[in-house]
């Protein structure tokens, strides 16, 4: 992989060459799901099931035409669970960690494209924060995959090997932010299970913060409390307090639209609903596991999931959405403007106009993509409309979640999906990139009016 890698890094920008390393791999699980041993009636699988299954596991969505466990054969789960990883991991990072374990030189173009795909703030940072990733990847894996393979070994019967198969299936889903289940009802069944559902979400939210963060929390651990988070970046600043506010934002709500549904909470207990709201408002981050059937939910309930979902989680992790500290940025800015200040303040730090641009220009192309998928699904397909809207957003914010309506869509309406987890997936690391590298002085500027706003 480092040497094609290399090898393509003669003629490819960052932003390409990050996008054609995650076709490719969608192209090469694609084969593999074709063939007859990755099925469980040993039948080759259809092309187009195929490419929709592994466009869904690269770019860790979690959405489904066929139920896992039911149509896969444990070659056809491996191969799933390979793709996840590796989309997880990231293309770029995972070969240049190929690259440092191998004991050879990091290039200057192959640090320039792995910073593209994992944001770093510099080429210095590159490897650590590479080693990093691999490394909280292995600790967080290891670790719940442990608890959940003891859960269902200890707590549900399961033999000690289909146990330790169960758990790391789905703990490399969780933490990839992935969603892929192995039950026909993804976790519904454990809608009740402490162990089962809340270290589940605990590895969806430290995926969704994304792999800086995590180096920079781990390098001020060791410095003394108050002063080292005074110290933090603005980066990770954003991150983690937007992030508290969405999952409270997101408990809050799911607690109060869907208290009463007998659909959905109605028939749990106070503890039962307590962790089925917890879990769901964590799922939106963006990791595709459902407690609650959201076939059934309140269109409040969706609607507010579609917020949550296009928001997603944090940047250069596993997470998809706009990022919350674009959504965060925005906010920033609007409060700005309403304030009348020439300048956009944060946590004691001025933002440049770049930063801002940026940040419109990733949410309005995103509103677009979104809002054309829909007119299309909604002329060819006989769906309501939020639950259409639902589908489209889980699929640009690589989520997973869904109505049911997946495995119904018309062949067109399977294509654009796949079409907007990849988007979802690649495009905002490569429109965040190219529009950093593209920019040029211009050497004349015309002169300037002010048109009315509003």
């Amino acid at each position: 992989m480092n040497r094609l890698l290399q090898g393509l890094s003669g003629w490819a920008r960052p932003p390409q060459l990050t996008a054609g390393a995650f076709a490719l791999a969608i192209l090469v699980g694609t084969v593999l799901l074709c063939l007859p041993i990755a099925s469980q009636t040993g039948e080759a699988t259809p092309f187009a099931r195929a490419l929709f299954t592994a466009t869904s596991a690269v770019c860790v969505t979690g959405l489904v035409v066929v139920d896992t466990a039911e149509h896969w054969s444990t070659f056809g789960e491996v191969v799933i669970l390979a793709l996840i990883q590796v989309g997880g991991f990231g293309i770029m990072a995972l070969a240049t960690v190929l690259t440092l374990v191998v004991g050879r030189r990091l290039g200057l173009r192959m640090a320039v494209r792995t910073g593209s795909e994992a944001k770093a703030v510099t080429l210095g940072d590159v490897r650590q924060l590479t080693t990093g990733i691999l490394l909280v990847t292995v600790v967080a894996e290891v670790a719940l995959a442990a608890v959940l393979t003891a859960r269902w070994w200890i707590g549900y019967g399961q033999s000690l090997g289909h146990a330790a198969y169960l758990g790391v299936f789905h703990s490399v889903s969780s933490f990839n932010n992935a969603g892929f289940a192995l039950f026909p009802d993804s976790l519904e069944r454990y809608a009740a299970d402490p162990w089962i559902c809340v270290p589940v979400a605990l590895a969806v939210v430290a995926g969704g913060l994304g792999f800086p963060v995590w180096l920079e929390l781990w390098r001020f651990s060791r410095r003394s409390g108050a002063r080292s988070r005074w110290a933090w970046s603005l980066h990770a600043k954003i991150t983690l307090t937007t992030t508290a506010v969405l999952l409270a934002v997101g408990f809050v709500s799911f607690l109060a639209l869907e208290w009463r549904n007998p659909a959905t909470m109605g028939g749990l207990d106070l503890r039962g609903k307590l962790l089925a709201a917890f879990f769901q408002a964590v799922m939106p981050r963006t990791a595709g596991f459902n407690s609650l059937p959201f076939g059934e939910m309140n269109t409040a309930t969706l609607l507010v999931t579609d917020v949550l979902m296009f928001i997603g989680g944090g940047s250069a992790g596993t997470a998809g959405g706009i990022k919350v500290t674009t959504f965060a940025l925005l906010a920033f800015v609007v409060y700005a403007n309403v304030r009348g200040e020439p300048n956009v303040h944060v946590a004691g730090r001025r933002l440049g106009a770049g930063v801002a641009e940026q940040a419109i220009t990733v949410v309005l192309l995103s509103l677009g993509l979104i809002l054309s998928c829909t007119l299309a699904l909604t002329v060819i397909t006989p769906f309501t409309l939020d639950q259409i809207l639902f589908e489209v957003t889980s699929a640009f914010g690589t989520v997973g979640l869904s109505t049911g309506i997946t495995a119904e869509l018309p062949p067109t309406g399977e294509v654009l999906l796949v079409l907007l987890m990849f988007a979802g997936r690649i495009g905002p690391i490569t429109l965040a990139s190219a529009l950093a590298l593209r920019r040029h002085p211009r050497r004349y500027d015309l002169p300037e009016e002010r048109p009315i706003v509003g």
